[in-house]
């Protein structure tokens, strides 16, 4: 069984690969309060991409009621990590229900390591570019407890984001170097406003065309 199950993956993951091919697939990198969310939403509105955040895919399948859904909530119950692999093929099937119709793909906060980024390229297909919304850390902190006002987060306090962003800045700096050595990170100076930021981003995605 365990064989024909890795013929039926290796069979899928031929067929994404081949149907996304051509795709340009964009990594969105940035801590909390880096405005990485706005940036992309602007993107689709303005480039027709298509926007994936694996948090957003994972809890849409949990609350489809999937098989997949249900195991999915078993194990984040547990307080377990959801296994790359699962993540990796909701993401292309995603992507290839998209194919046919997205000028692009936006993966959000991803890879948040190196290995995660490995595996993608695999699984899925090698990344177009790697777009790295950077803010300061005032900078950010400045902007999450401004949301804590409203949001009604417990997570938005001063103590909890230092903490998130010293685990961001750890996770996040080997996958900058890793692409980085390959030549497709393009920074963003994120400390400016929303449209400064924009520009910017049009700036880069303008030169794929």
């Amino acid at each position: 069984m365990g064989t024909e199950c890795s013929c039926l993956a290796t069979a899928a993951e031929r067929a994404g690969k081949e149907k996304l091919k051509n795709s340009k697939i964009i990594f969105v990198v940035g801590g909390p309060g880096s405005g990485k969310g706005t940036q992309c939403e602007k993107i689709v509105q303005k480039y027709g991409y298509t926007h994936l955040s694996t948090g957003d895919l994972l809890r849409a399948e949990v609350n489809s009621g999937s098989e997949r859904g249900k195991k999915l909530s078993a194990i984040m119950e547990k307080g377990e990590l959801v296994p790359l692999d699962t993540v990796l093929d909701m993401l292309r099937d995603a992507m290839v229900a998209k194919a046919d119709v997205s000028k692009g793909f936006l993966i959000d906060g991803y890879p948040r390591e190196v290995k995660q980024g490995e595996e993608f390229e695999k699984k899925i297909a090698p990344p177009t570019l790697l777009l790295y919304v950077d803010a300061g850390k005032d900078t950010m902190v400045k902007r999450l407890l401004k949301r804590g006002e409203t949001s009604g987060r417990v997570d938005d306090n001063e103590e909890t984001i230092k903490k998130r962003l010293d685990t961001y800045y750890k996770a996040t700096e080997p996958v900058i170097t890793f692409y980085e050595k390959r030549g497709i990170v393009r920074k963003l100076n994120a400390e400016g406003s929303v449209d400064d930021v924009f520009v910017q981003v049009c700036t880069h995605l303008d030169a794929l065309k």
